[in-house]
């Protein structure tokens, strides 16, 4: 007589599951990695310590340091703050005050104190000495570009009657663009020179572009239109309120 078939229970219960041998291969894999790790931990453990050191010593002296730069330049604010006021008041010797704060570890305070220094020579009607300060200041390429702009443009304002019109057409032609900050300055300045230059034409178009760029202060696009027009251009239709007037 044959032997009865199992059933489908015992056949389930006789076989392993299938994913049984990969389940503990993982086991034995995460293991042996957690031994590794243990094992790199204790053999390297002096070298981890001191690079978790070195690690914080540069954060700690990052921290101090900034906040050493913070407290330098408050007192740098208060220095050129309190030599400003002087110059307004007329103090003596408060231009000299400006002098350490030309090497400010801040930027934007040394230029300050250099700018400041310039207007204080002009106070004085020490011409050379502010053209001096602004001609430094516009080459050098450590500072912003805003700083260098405007340096150039009151470098150039100083010098417009002693230099050659060309040399104020080169010197500003990157300013005397309508896209540029400075087009009012730069471009009056520009149309200036070309009258210098028995360029009227090419002048009053460039009057009439100031008059009717509505980012030039209106001081300067009331000027331009009234030369635009003595140049035989009518630019009154930039500003409606002069045609009016």
């Amino acid at each position: 007589m044959a032997a009865p078939l199992p059933s489908l229970n015992e056949v389930s219960l006789a076989r392993p599951p299938s994913d049984t041998n990969e389940a503990f291969l993982r086991e034995v894999d995460e293991n042996l990695r957690r031994d590794q790790a243990e094992q790199f931990v204790k053999n390297n453990l002096p070298l981890i310590l001191a690079a978790v050191l070195l690690l914080l010593g540069a954060v700690a002296g990052f921290l101090y340091w900034q906040n050493r730069q913070a407290e330098a330049a408050a007192r740098d604010s208060e220095a050129l703050v309190a030599a400003m006021e002087g110059l307004g008041t007329r103090q003596p010797n408060a231009a000299a005050k400006l002098d350490p704060l030309l090497e400010s570890s801040s930027e934007g305070i040394a230029a300050q104190a250099a700018l400041t220094k310039a207007a204080a020579a002009l106070m004085k009607g020490d011409k050379s000495g502010a053209i001096a300060i602004y001609k430094s200041l516009a080459e050098d390429d450590g500072q912003g570009q805003p700083v260098r702009d405007l340096a150039t443009i009151r470098m150039t304002a100083l010098e417009f009657d002693t230099i050659a019109p060309a040399a104020v057409i080169a010197r500003l032609a990157p300013l005397a663009k309508p896209e540029s900050a400075w087009f009012g300055s730069a471009g009056e300045m520009t149309a200036m020179a070309l009258i210098k230059q028995n360029k009227t034409a090419e002048a009053g178009r460039l009057f009439a572009a100031i008059a009717a760029n509505k980012d030039v202060p209106v001081s300067i696009r009331s000027r331009a239109v009234q030369i635009a027009g003595t140049l035989g251009v009518d630019a009154s239709a930039a500003i409606p309120e002069l045609s009016r007037g």
